[in-house]
């Protein structure tokens, strides 16, 4: 084992920070050897067998490759909850978990209807799901192959979500009872800025579901917005998560079309991320 944990260190250490090298080690051996990183030590003498250690120097060479360790090991954790992951969705995020965290606490309300728009993984929509009052919660994505996953994120954390499958930006003929909430991560990158992101988000990640035209970068929250005014109730809570550059140009938008009580919040990074504002 000592070995082992000699190799992963030493293959992954020109590539990663060291705290993420010490994560990546954690992880690999929980999903090769099943081994709690507590119990590391205590089996540091084991020997492994050629075919765990060859498991291993694959997962090694695929993130030397770029290839993020949640798709390669097919799950991830959110908000205390296990989800599937695939390349036909993206890997949830801290940020999100901070817009679900945000939800559970300012909506108490007992049999909220409540609508996730590209609902990717089901990480929101799942979440919420599980930590609100009883809730009706229904998940939208223009992705089928998203929705598989989403579905069987559903299952296995035995949360009652509605799946729609539909595009939101064409979305007119959709037959919904109005909401009480509705929340979106919905993709925010700007085209130009690729060149600052990881190579392992541009080469595995879905683009369709990251990156917005340079030209029109607020089209999806203007799209949502004008969206919930036709489908959310009369006081009800509309949720974003934005894009940090354009948190204030994103909080004008959403006031010019009409809501009230416009908050702009930041993350725990000190940057823009979060919008709630009411219908």
């Amino acid at each position: 084992m000592n070995n082992t944990i000699a190799y992963i260190k030493q293959a992954l250490g020109n590539h990663f920070q060291p705290e993420e090298v010490r994560s990546l080690t954690h992880l690999i051996l929980k999903d090769v050897c099943n081994f709690e990183p507590h119990q590391i030590l205590l089996h540091k003498d084991k020997e492994l067998s050629e075919v765990t250690r060859e498991q291993i120097r694959q997962i090694v060479n695929r993130l030397l490759a770029h290839e993020p360790i949640q798709y390669i090991l097919g799950s991830t954790s959110f908000y205390g909850y296990s989800f599937k992951v695939t390349p036909a969705v993206l890997i949830p995020r801290p940020e999100t978990e901070e817009l679900v965290d945000l939800i559970v606490h300012e909506e108490h309300a007992e049999n909220l209807r409540l609508l996730d728009i590209g609902t990717g993984s089901g990480c929101i929509a799942i979440s919420l799901a599980k930590q609100l009052k009883q809730p009706v919660v229904s998940a939208l994505d223009i992705s089928e192959k998203a929705l598989e996953v989403a579905k069987s994120n559903a299952d296995a954390n035995q949360a009652d979500v509605r799946f729609i499958h539909r595009d939101i930006l064409s979305s007119d003929d959709l037959q919904l009872e109005k909401q009480d909430v509705i929340v979106s991560n919905p993709p925010y990158v700007m085209n130009r800025e690729m060149e600052a992101m990881k190579q392992n988000v541009l080469d595995y990640e879905p683009h369709n579901a990251l990156f917005v035209p340079d030209e029109d970068p607020l089209l999806f929250y203007r799209i949502i917005a004008l969206f919930g005014i036709r489908y959310l109730k009369e006081g009800g809570r509309l949720y974003f998560e934005i894009n940090a550059a354009l948190g204030q140009e994103t909080k004008v938008l959403i006031s010019e079309l009409g809501y009230r009580d416009c908050i702009l919040s930041k993350d725990l990074s000190q940057r823009d991320r979060i919008i709630k504002a009411t219908r």
